[in-house]
Formats: C-alpha cells, sequence, structure tokens
C-alpha cells in the first residue's frame, strides 16, 4: 500500500530545556531525588504553559516546546527560566531556541529548524539561553540583554549560525556553581571546599568530585 500523506509544513520557534545537573544529581542522590526534581520541573514548565501549548515531547529531563512565533516564546520562556532560577531545588537551566520552517506530524516536530534547537541546546553552559539571530531580535526588542556570541558550526548543519545569549537575569557566576550537580549559590548554600576552590551544594557532592574529579567539568 502507498502511505498516505500525513504532516503538515509549519512555522514555528523550537525551543529545547533540559536540567544541566540531571544526571549526575541521580548519580549521587539517586533516581528517587532525580525523579522527585524531574517532576518539580515537570510541573513548572506546565505551569509557566497555561495559555500556551503544551510540550511537544519529554526526552529524559528535556522538554521540547514550541511556538507560532519568537515573541510568544520569549514570554512564556522569561516566565518559566526566570521561575526555575529562583527555585533553590532545581540545578541551573539550559536552552538553545531556533525559528524556521518545521514538518508536523502525529504531534510531533521535525526538519532542520529543530535539530539545529536542539544543537545549540546542547552548547549552553549552566544557566544559559542560547538562539539564533529571529529570537534574539524579538528579545532587544523586549529590552532584554541579548549578547552576540558570533557564528559556531553545528555538527550535521551545513554553514555557520550566528548565535546570541539572551539573559532573563544576570548570568550565573560559574565560581559559585556546583560542577557536580549544577546548583547555584546561594539557594543550598554549603560551603567552597578551599578558598579558590569550587563551591559545593552539600559534602556529597564534594565527595563525588574528589573522587572523579574528571568526570565533572567545571562551569565554563
Amino acid at each position: 500500500m502507498r502511505p498516505t500523506r500525513s504532516f503538515v509544513h509549519a512555522s514555528a520557534t523550537v525551543a529545547f530545556i533540559d536540567l544541566a545537573g540531571f544526571s549526575a544529581i541521580a548519580d549521587v542522590y539517586g533516581d528517587s531525588t532525580a525523579i522527585g526534581i524531574l517532576e518539580l520541573f515537570e510541573s513548572m514548565v506546565c505551569e509557566a504553559l497555561s495559555g500556551y501549548e503544551p510540550p511537544i515531547k519529554w526526552i529524559g529531563d528535556e522538554a521540547m516546546l514550541s511556538f507560532p512565533e519568537p515573541q510568544m516564546a520569549i514570554q512564556a520562556l522569561g516566565t518559566l527560566l526566570q521561575a526555575c532560577r529562583n527555585e533553590p531545588r532545581l540545578p541551573l537551566t539550559r536552552a538553545g531556541l531556533n525559528h524556521g520552517p518545521v514538518i508536523l506530524r502525529a504531534g510531533d516536530l521535525f526538519g532542520s529548524t529543530v535539530n539545529i534547537a536542539a544543537r545549540i541546546a546542547a552548547l549552553a553552559s549552566p544557566g544559559q539561553l542560547l538562539a539564533t539571530r529571529a529570537i534574539a531580535e524579538a528579545a532587544a526588542a523586549n529590552g532584554i540583554l541579548v549578547t552576540d556570541l558570533g557564528t559556531v558550526a553545528l555538527r550535521s548543519v551545513t554553514g555557520d549560525i550566528a548565535l546570541y545569549e539572551i539573559e532573563f537575569a544576570p548570568s550565573a557566576d560559574p565560581a559559585w556553581i556546583d560542577p557536580v550537580c549544577k546548583m547555584h549559590a546561594p539557594y543550598s548554600a554549603y560551603r567552597r571546599a578551599a578558598p579558590q576552590g569550587p563551591w559545593f551544594c552539600s559534602p556529597r557532592c564534594e565527595e563525588a568530585f574528589r573522587k572523579s574529579p574528571q568526570t565533572y567539568s567545571l562551569p565554563r
């Protein structure tokens, strides 16, 4: 039988958002703790998207979101990411956004626009939101701080991509990000391992880092 045409061409702003320290939290604190944090994150995503489209899908701790245009994405994510930043039980988030043509099929999105958004999210540091030009222009028009990061080459993407950082809140200070779980001070105060050493949210994170420092990359 010949397959029937079951997809629609559209234009969308696609966002990928995840928890920077989720895998380490599961490893250090256990799966039950990690799932509790994930459920909190899921509820915050759903609350922030009230009145917008629900998440397209979840991929582990990563939410894939879609909006009709950049302006709407900026409004929704401004609410979500600032709420996540102020929640002491969550590690820092990472996010990547891109706008362009997509294919809508069976409730999912496909195409180069989606792939680029995912690649950009993977480049983000804890607490960082990276985006392409259309989203950056929408953010700047709303008075949000935008930094031009130049162009980057992305895997399996032809041509360099202009990249921008969008700051809804001041960037997380790398000196105060736990290298293990990516929690940010002062929300879960513990101490520095040494006057100039990394900051840890708990003795368990410090012990995990001490045993295997090569496993946990320090924030850039």
